[in-house]
């Protein structure tokens, strides 16, 4: 079967079970909620140690990218990944550079150099999304104009997913071919990039404003909006990969204090309301999963991995919510606390039902894609 990710080199299930132990063990010794407290404490970003590890040493950073730049493993390594990643809220660039930002390098033809930086660790941050955080062809903010031969970009892009911690921006942009893309650099003149504050404490935005700022062309023809598209499908499971981590650590955390709770003289998870709701946690973990596996295998099928990323992003954004509520209800007083982790998968969950657009908007995409 042909892959409509990468043609990276991909891990057989022993390896991808050792790739699995490796990035829990690191994030367990230098990552997890630790980082994001660190982090917090200034702004939502980057925790350059954990990146350094992660993205070079194990070499992460090239994961799902053309075996030509260096890229190892595809579809199913992303979500492998991407599931203890969101785990343990690991403040990472996995998913805004080398998913959102290595798709798109990947589908354009004249990336090369790019692709091989992003490989080694670089950060490249993806400016493509409009003023209501969906990404619409017809509204892309940012546009683009020629003076001498020389593309200059123009407009503001919002939701760039760790923008301030950049060193490489790729933008679509709006010209009278249509979509394309374009790579510019966050230090040149008119380029402007201003981080914001974020729910999310565990991943950083920001807002990017180009003022008749220079960029190197990566695609012409209008043959963006398609690589962003395929792109985004890839960026979806991803994303409901690191929900469905998110989830079912929320689940572990709560069956683990209601099981050494006590109130009238027993432990809370005897009684049977709890134990209900415990069962519907799990009930959504365990769809969120198979949402995300059906999802993988739907790799090497363009038409049915559109429908699949529908689906599970659908389904894993509300379960996450839903499962990260329920965690810091069932933690009572201490489950509202900073002290507590409970608040930091809330926060994550709310924030990526939205990031690449809600389950609504994903409902709505499957009927179209569906004929309904």
């Amino acid at each position: 079967m042909t892959s409509t990710v990468t043609d990276g080199a991909a891990l057989s299930d022993a390896e991808l079970e050792d790739l699995r132990e490796t990035v829990r063990s690191v994030c367990a010794d230098v990552g997890g909620t630790a980082a994001v407290r660190r982090l917090a404490e200034d702004a939502p970003g980057i925790d350059a140690e954990l990146w350094d590890t992660l993205g070079r040493q194990v070499g992460l950073a090239a994961l799902g990218l053309p075996e030509s730049a260096g890229g190892i493993g595809g579809l199913a390594e992303i979500a492998v990944v991407c599931e203890e990643l969101g785990r343990t809220l690991a403040p990472v660039p996995l998913l805004s550079s080398t998913v959102l930002a290595g798709q798109v390098l990947a589908g354009c033809g004249t990336a090369g150099k790019a692709l091989a930086e992003l490989a080694e660790g670089t950060v490249h941050a993806l400016a493509v999304t409009a003023p209501d955080g969906r990404w619409r062809p017809g509204a892309v903010p940012v546009a683009v104009s020629w003076q001498g031969g020389v593309p200059l970009l123009d407009g503001t892009a919002p939701f760039v997913l760790d923008g301030a911690d950049a060193e490489a921006l790729v933008v679509a942009a709006a010209g009278a071919d249509g979509v394309d893309l374009f790579l510019a650099d966050p230090r040149e003149a008119g380029v402007t990039v201003r981080r914001v504050p974020t729910l999310d404490l565990s991943r950083g935005q920001a807002i990017v404003a180009f003022s008749g700022a220079r960029a190197r062309v990566l695609t012409a023809g209008g043959e963006g909006a398609d690589i962003v598209s395929r792109a985004l499908d890839v960026a979806l499971i991803a994303l409901a990969a690191e929900q469905l981590g998110g989830a079912q650590a929320a689940l572990d955390m709560t069956v683990a204090h209601v099981r050494d709770r006590t109130q009238f003289g027993r432990a809370i998870g005897g009684f049977q309301a709890v134990k209900h709701a415990c069962a519907d946690m799990l009930l959504q973990v365990e769809a969120a999963r198979s949402a995300v596996v059906r999802a993988v295998l739907a790799d090497g099928s363009p038409g049915a991995l559109a429908e699949a990323a529908a689906v599970a992003q659908a389904w894993c954004g509300e379960a996450f919510v839903s499962v990260a509520a329920e965690c810091v209800q069932f933690h009572g007083g201490m489950g509202f606390t900073w002290e507590h982790d409970a608040h930091l998968y809330f926060r994550r969950a709310q924030s990526d039902a939205v990031l690449l657009g809600g389950a609504a908007h994903h409902r709505e995409r499957l009927a179209a894609l569906l004929g309904w």
